[in-house]
């Protein structure tokens, strides 16, 4: 993209601004590489964790906010390039975990796999032994874990931003 993607304006507001506000009523806790963290160095609502590594991937990324959350809580994870997830979805699938091991929305449509994933504590216990890389995927498809897929209509869950072109959208 030839800047930092998530400093990047989608309809009016920098990328990594719409999993911010989804998020915002979970106190949410945002890892960022450190660019991105000196945009939002002094904001007050989120919990700001510095990746030094952002090459070492989402596994990494997720290892960070793992450690910076309560062991016994569930943990969101939200990528800062979707920005319609909203706060109903991720109230959704939050309600979905129930009993199981991680929640995620599967398109209705193609019943493919989107975002965000929610990780029960029972899950998180996985994170750290996840290699480098952004293979989130493997926690979520582990087939000892519970999983719910939450079948969903909502576009939030499987809209992302990759190209120039769909910042325009």
């Amino acid at each position: 993209m030839g800047a930092q993607k998530l400093l990047m304006r989608f309809r009016g507001r920098p990328l990594i601004e719409y999993a911010i506000a989804a998020a915002r009523p979970w106190r949410p806790v945002l890892v960022a590489g450190p660019e991105v963290a000196d945009a939002l160095r002094d904001r007050d609502d989120v919990a700001l964790v510095v990746n030094p590594q952002p090459q070492r991937g989402m596994a990494h990324s997720l290892a960070l906010a793992d450690e910076a959350i309560s062991p016994g809580d569930a943990l969101v994870v939200l990528l800062g390039d979707k920005p319609l997830v909203s706060e109903r979805l991720i109230a959704e699938l939050c309600a979905a975990l129930g009993s199981a091991d991680v929640a995620y929305p599967v398109d209705a449509r193609s019943g493919a796999p989107g975002h965000p994933v929610v990780f029960a504590a029972s899950a998180r216990r996985g994170i750290a032994a996840l290699p480098d890389g952004d293979n989130l995927h493997a926690l979520r498809d582990d087939p000892s874990l519970v999983r719910r897929a939450v079948r969903s209509e909502d576009e939030g869950g499987f809209f992302d931003v990759d190209t120039p072109g769909e910042l325009a959208l």
